[in-house]
């Protein structure tokens, strides 16, 4: 179970890390315009942390446009194990699945539930997510 719900901690690496992400006109990459926004005062925001789980969770919440980006990508993301991803934005993957999983577990259930409802994603990532 540990595992899973890490791997759907991936798409977080959308979640945080591209939350302020636009692509690029390339397709193969996202932009890196925002891989230094601070991840660590979003994710113990209380406020800022709620404000992008209610838009990923919920399809009627209130979307910023990064926020609703994000949404759009994290299935991309996940599909593709973020090869589209800078490695600051892989790190700041790793950064957003420990904190979550460490300290909101109620949180990280909820983005499963609607990530990852049927665990397809695991397989792709336990090789990484043992490193974690």
């Amino acid at each position: 179970m540990k595992r899973v719900l890490l791997a759907v901690c991936t798409l977080l690496v959308v979640l945080l890390g591209l939350a302020h992400s636009a692509r690029l006109p390339r397709e193969d990459r996202y932009t890196t315009k925002y891989d230094n926004v601070n991840l660590k005062e979003i994710l113990e925001s209380d406020r800022l942390r709620k404000s992008y789980l209610d838009c990923l969770l919920n399809d009627k919440a209130p979307c910023t446009p990064d926020a609703k980006l994000l949404k759009e990508s994290i299935p991309d993301a996940l599909t593709n194990k973020c090869s589209k991803c800078s490695d600051k934005q892989k790190e700041g993957t790793k950064e957003v699945i420990h904190f979550l999983y460490q300290k909101k577990p109620e949180e990280w259930k909820l983005l499963q539930g609607k990530f990852d409802p049927e665990n397809t994603y695991y397989e792709n990532y336990k090789e990484e997510l043992k490193q974690l």
